[in-house]
């Protein structure tokens, strides 16, 4: 399998305005697909979307999505207890999806919030989840998680077919602590997300929001490093996270062409890049939830 047969596309910037180092706004559905005729011409098979980021089902609908494996997410339920309204919810919400994505199936259904399967009732999202692909209506289920605490107490109550999570260059919290390695082990497909950490990893130093401050020294370090090994801070994220062997789609998000094609071209060419010293721990900086910029 070739290398760029790992990458994906995430699709939050055709639907709301994203990401820190964003200053386009939304990528227009036009845009959007002229992205899409180029991928499928290119190979590149996965595409992530969610009910929750606004007009991306819909975007993605006007186009035909024969060729793509969609991999599209629950509402976020951020309560204390699941009901089965709440599972019922889930049910319409995903056919509602169906519906502005213009397709009879999706490759992959994943909780959207992770909390929402540890709180009491959780097993009952499961349960909706695994009605919708005994009817083929998806043929993977699994969740979107956002930290290493999440792993264990997920795997003890569900077994998802695949899951999503983040890593990147500053974020190596799952790789570092065996994460990856005790999914892959126990059979699950693993998409990375927030490869560019939305953007602060491809920012000028200048340009660093006074936020990062505190880190200001790894970021420096992360610049130097990239220039010392002599490649771009796109072609390193890239490489970094494709040659983990655990990881089996690599999701970037693009707001349009050029930055599909320049995604394209990095993560095809024979760089590495070694990212040694450079995870930071802290989950002020390298969990976007968490970030406080205004």
């Amino acid at each position: 399998m070739g290398k760029f047969n790992k990458l994906g596309l995430g699709t939050v910037q055709w639907g709301v305005p994203y990401g820190i180092a964003n200053h386009n706004g939304m990528t227009t559905p036009e845009t959007a697909r002229e992205i899409l005729s180029e991928a499928s011409d290119l190979g590149v098979s996965v595409l992530d979307t969610a009910s929750l980021y606004g007009e991306s089902e819909i975007v993605l609908g006007t186009y035909p999505l024969e060729r793509f494996k969609v991999i599209t997410k629950t509402p976020m339920f951020a309560t204390s207890v699941i009901t089965d309204a709440h599972a019922a919810n889930l049910t319409q919400t995903f056919m509602e999806s169906l519906n502005r994505l213009s397709i009879s199936k999706v490759y992959g259904l994943l909780i959207h919030r992770a909390e929402d399967l540890l709180v009491p009732g959780g097993e009952k999202l499961v349960y909706a989840m695994n009605e919708l692909k005994r009817k083929g209506l998806v043929e993977k289920v699994g969740i979107s998680i956002y930290d290493s605490e999440q792993v264990d107490p997920i795997l003890k109550i569900f077994k998802p077919d695949l899951v999503q999570l983040p890593i990147n260059i500053l974020n190596q919290q799952m790789l570092l602590e065996g994460c990856l390695e005790k999914m892959k082990n126990a059979g699950i497909e693993i998409h990375a997300r927030s490869v560019f950490l939305q953007g602060l990893l491809l920012m000028p130093l200048s340009q660093i929001p006074a936020y990062f401050e505190p880190i200001r020294s790894i970021l420096i370090r992360w610049h130097d490093a990239a220039k010392e090994q002599e490649v771009s801070p796109v072609q390193a994220s890239l490489s970094f996270v494709r040659d983990i062997p655990y990881i089996d789609t690599v999701l970037v998000g693009v707001e349009n062409n050029d930055q599909f094609r320049t995604c394209y071209v990095d993560f095809e060419a024979a760089t590495t890049f070694d990212a040694s010293g450079l995870a930071c721990h802290d989950s002020a900086f390298i969990n976007p939830g968490h970030w406080k910029l205004s």
